[in-house]
């Protein structure tokens, strides 16, 4: 390894990782402890040690520059191989036990969690997990969970939250169902098939006219708050679901009605209390889920 090449200063590399997370410097400022213009010196320091741009900086926010694109990755690595050296040097004297309570929703809870909890299991298996599957988000600041997956980013100073790579969604339905009506061909053939509903229909139009299919609430016959439960309608051939693709490689008699469907983007946050930097049990379960569900 050419160790000059890596002389610049790990604060410095910090900082640029956690204003790139949190979205601007006073966020970050908040989420280190530290001032505002000290961070943005760190920042810079790490611009002229590299010899990049990192971010752009406008009158509104910042911008990640293309290098920093690039490079952020990168850092996200370093940073999580500092918390693991930390947890590591912590666990020398300190068991980690004791209770965390997760939130996610039931189709995560049902379908990814459990792969987690496992290697969770063996790491740490003096913690007691609890685990609430809902599709309500869980008040963090009331401790009504320590950690919480959600698919949307929490404006509260108060929390930490990390986003996770964006999961994708696409259209499912079963093999039964397809042989039933045919498989759609166009646009037109797909508008008139049924749908699964999950929670109100009336919400789904809207995303689905973005991508060019044009529904009414007529199309669902059958609609649910659950996502598990639209899932197991869709299974049992009740119609057209929009489900998370990875969901798929769990239900073998599920397939593609319609491939030109343009996939839907779904944002992921892992989202944790601040005391996450002070509490090694929490600590530990965020990282895994972290690594796991990432």
């Amino acid at each position: 390894m050419e160790w000059k090449r890596s002389a610049f200063d790990w604060n410095q590399a910090r900082a640029f990782l956690v204003t790139a997370e949190e979205g601007s410097l006073s966020a970050a400022a908040r989420a280190l402890g530290l001032t505002q213009p000290t961070l943005s010196r760190q920042v810079a320091g790490l611009e002229e040690a590299l010899g990049v741009t990192l971010f752009e900086r406008t009158s509104r926010a910042l911008l990640l520059t293309q290098s920093g694109v690039k490079l952020l990755a990168d850092f996200r690595t370093m940073g999580d191989a500092a918390n693991n050296i930390s947890l590591a040097a912590t666990g020398q004297s300190q068991a980690v036990t004791g209770h965390v309570l997760i939130s996610a929703t039931d189709l995560m809870a049902r379908y990814l969690l459990p792969p987690v909890l496992k290697k969770l299991r063996r790491t740490a298996p003096d913690l007691q997990i609890e685990i609430i599957a809902s599709n309500e988000l869980s008040d963090l600041r009331r401790r009504e969970a320590d950690i919480a997956v959600r698919h949307s980013r929490p404006n509260d100073a108060a929390l930490f939250a990390k986003r996770l790579h964006d999961k994708k969604a696409h259209l499912f339905a079963s093999k039964e169902y397809l042989d039933e009506v045919g498989r759609p061909e166009t646009l037109a053939d797909l508008e008139k098939l049924t749908f699964v509903g999950f929670d109100q229909p009336e919400l789904r139009l809207g995303l689905m006219a973005s991508r060019g299919v044009k529904l009414t609430t007529a199309n669902f016959n059958f609609s649910t708050s659950s996502a598990t439960l639209a899932l197991e309608l869709v299974r049992q051939g009740f119609g057209i679901g929009l489900l998370p693709t990875e969901i798929s490689e769990h239900c073998p008699e599920l397939e593609n009605p319609y491939s030109e469907f343009e996939p839907i983007s779904i944002e992921t946050w892992l989202v944790a209390h601040r005391e996450l930097k002070t509490n090694l049990r929490i600590r530990v379960v965020f990282d895994l889920l972290a690594e796991g569900i990432g």
